[in-house]
């Protein structure tokens, strides 16, 4: 065990399955819609010289779609075929689809794999956020912040270029409870919604709406009845004493230093990798990222599996899962 897969993680989970891979819980914060490009896009056919984008609206500081041959990658690049020259794009990652239902529908497929090699008294934990339709014509971007730290929400992120059908421009879609609800008539039983409260949220230079300074996390179980220690994450309470754990979090964000995207905290983790496994069990995180899943879970002497699109995170995940213990990769 304690091994990350590298490709889509569909196609790992299916090998997984193939392997006779046993999780008792799912621990993971996926891509969220439309706010990142992690850049595993490549382009099939075509001239390999071309940039892939119109000549006109380049954002030089842009850094979305995929490696351009000559760095010349804006924020017009051509989503699925080049009008230049035919390529067409190629990219397995989730979150950059043309509509949130397009993205439930993947979220729901990656999830009932996850499901499928899971033990029946086992849980699945998402942390999700939001993201508002910030459509504008013409391909330009948004800003997200007046944060300098690539950390929680990027600096820009790619504008919904399409209109989408029952959203205005502005309006927060609701993604987490679309999930959320996905999920659960796709079989999952819908058990919690937990707060994670931010007590230092990234600023925002928006004036007509506070600060954003939550997400939520999904408790979901495989059957009715499932494992779940709770005495195990009680909190403490007036008087010296402790009382069952509430369901707002109240967790700093807390950079990894070695990581250049978003990685949750440890302390965010570790209640949910208590509560529902037991010392030895397997946890597994199928967007593995900096691997900080895989860090707590050994912590915890719990083993770990995980699955992650870019192969660029590996060095990464190496340098920080050698801390604490063993590891293998597989590609």
């Amino acid at each position: 065990m304690n091994k990350c897969y590298f490709g889509d993680c569909r196609d790992s989970l299916d090998k997984m399955k193939d392997e006779g891979v046993i999780i008792q819980s799912c621990i993971t914060s996926p891509p969220y819609y439309g706010l990142r490009d992690y850049g595993t896009a490549s382009w099939e056919g075509g001239d390999p010289n071309c940039n892939h984008m119109r000549d006109t609206k380049v954002n030089a500081g842009c850094n979305t779609g995929h490696k351009s041959v000559d760095n010349g990658v804006g924020d017009a690049i051509y989503k699925s075929v080049c009008a230049k020259c035919g390529a067409k794009r190629i990219d397995d990652q989730i979150g950059l689809e043309e509509s949130p239902e397009l993205y439930i529908q993947g979220m729901v497929e990656v999830f009932r794999k996850v499901r499928d090699i899971m033990t029946d008294d086992g849980t699945l934990w998402v942390n999700i956020g939001d993201s508002y339709h910030n459509y504008r014509t013409g391909n330009s971007f948004v800003k997200q912040s007046v944060s300098k730290t690539m950390q929680d929400l990027p600096a820009i992120s790619p504008s919904r270029n399409n209109k989408l059908d029952g959203i205005k421009s502005k309006d927060l879609i609701g993604i987490p409870w679309m999930l959320a609800f996905a999920l659960r008539a796709d079989g999952w039983y819908l058990r919690q919604d937990i707060i994670w409260s931010k007590p230092n949220p990234m600023p925002e230079s928006v004036k007509d709406r506070c600060t954003k300074s939550h997400e939520y996390i999904f408790l979901l179980s495989k059957s009715k009845n499932y494992y779940f220690d709770s005495d195990v994450i009680k909190e403490p309470a007036v008087g010296g004493g402790t009382r069952q754990r509430r369901s707002v979090w109240n967790v700093q964000l807390k950079p990894y230093k070695g990581a250049h995207f978003a990685t949750y905290p440890t302390e965010l983790i570790e209640p949910c990798i208590l509560a529902s496994s037991r010392v030895g069990d397997v946890i597994l995180d199928p967007f593995f990222g900096s691997g900080t899943t895989g860090f707590v879970a050994e912590r915890h002497k719990r083993n770990w599996v995980g699955c992650e699109l870019n192969e660029e995170y590996k060095e990464l995940q190496d340098e920080r899962l050698g801390r604490v213990g063993l590891h293998n990769f597989l590609s």
